[in-house]
């Protein structure tokens, strides 16, 4: 029994040895190619260091860029803190790549790239309406046609900005309502931005009689404009005939004023109104009532008073 036991015993240690020598040598392989990759490692991690040290001066160079491109606003801060930190990260990851390729895990980093640009094609599909918003609302930032506060026209709504974000354009009309206007919609769509000049035209038509002296209606109209505390200076008034009406001869009076709320452009053109008014009803120009001229000949020119005379009153008394 003890030979047995001796003679297994014997038996089993050249296993053990194989064993352990086989785990020695791929530990001495692993250490070898370790050393072999050294010098390539020292690079990638240099590289990686020099693409973060690289990332943090490119998102300095862009905040400043835009920050002197989009001014000041709240939305324009948005976007350059937003810009500023996918350059980061394009430069940071662009480090990282060329790091992955330095140790020849090219396979690796074809695989990463495959990956996000699927991720991104479904993204893209997934959040269209959404990502053209963003687009936009990014464009609106950095071109700035409006800003908070300023009256726009725009998507068939007119009122006073209120907020922009980076999806969408909030606006409150004179009506109470409040709009959420998409940025892409905003964006597509022709805006008029009545608070950009800071001052605005009031055309306000109006019409004489046919009897009246167009020259001193002219001059009535102008004089009561010009009188106006609320009239821009250094902008004439302006008056054109512009057409032969049913009952009269109409005209538009042109005139500027300083423009910062609705209600300035609403009170002076309710002031020219009276004012021209008042001015026609003291000068004696009359402002005529819609007439309409009564024709009871075939041939035409035959007007109403002819009939009853030539009736003796007839009809009146047939209607009785």
């Amino acid at each position: 029994m003890q030979a047995d036991s001796l003679s297994a015993d014997t038996t089993g240690a050249p296993g053990v040895t194989e064993a352990a020598s086989g785990i020695v040598a791929k530990l001495i392989g692993w250490f070898e190619a370790f050393i072999l990759l050294l010098p390539n490692l020292v690079l990638a991690v240099l590289i990686v260091v020099a693409g973060a040290f690289l990332a943090r001066i490119v998102r300095r160079v862009v905040t400043s860029v835009l920050e002197r491109t989009t001014g000041h606003a709240p939305q324009a801060k948005n976007v350059v803190g937003l810009m500023a930190t996918l350059a980061y990260v394009a430069v940071l990851a662009a480090g990282t790549f060329i790091a992955l390729t330095v140790l020849d895990l090219d396979g690796l980093v074809t695989t990463l790239l495959a990956g996000a640009g699927v991720v991104g094609l479904a993204l893209g599909f997934a959040f269209q309406d959404i990502a053209s918003n963003f687009i936009a609302g990014v464009l609106m930032a950095i071109r700035n046609p409006f800003v908070v506060g300023e009256i726009i026209e725009t998507s068939g709504f007119t009122g006073t900005v209120r907020e922009i974000t980076l999806r969408s354009t909030i606006i409150d009309t004179f009506q109470g309502q409040k709009v959420i206007l998409p940025n892409a919609k905003v964006y597509g769509d022709p805006i008029v931005n009545h608070s950009a000049r800071g001052e605005r035209r009031i055309d306000l038509a109006c019409g004489v009689g046919y009897g009246d002296d167009l020259g001193h209606a002219q001059r009535v109209a102008v004089q009561a404009v010009e009188g106006l505390s609320m009239r821009k200076e250094g902008k004439p008034v302006q008056l054109y005939y512009t057409e032969f009406g049913d009952s009269s001869v109409n005209f538009t009076v042109r005139f500027w004023v300083s423009f910062q709320r609705q209600t300035d452009y609403l009170e002076a053109q309710s002031e020219a109104i009276k004012a021209v008014k008042g001015a026609f009803d003291r000068s004696g120009v009359t402002i005529p009532f819609p007439i309409r001229t009564l024709d009871f000949d075939p041939n035409g020119g035959v007007d109403l008073r002819a009939v009853l005379k030539g009736t003796g009153g007839a009809l009146g008394d047939g209607e009785a």
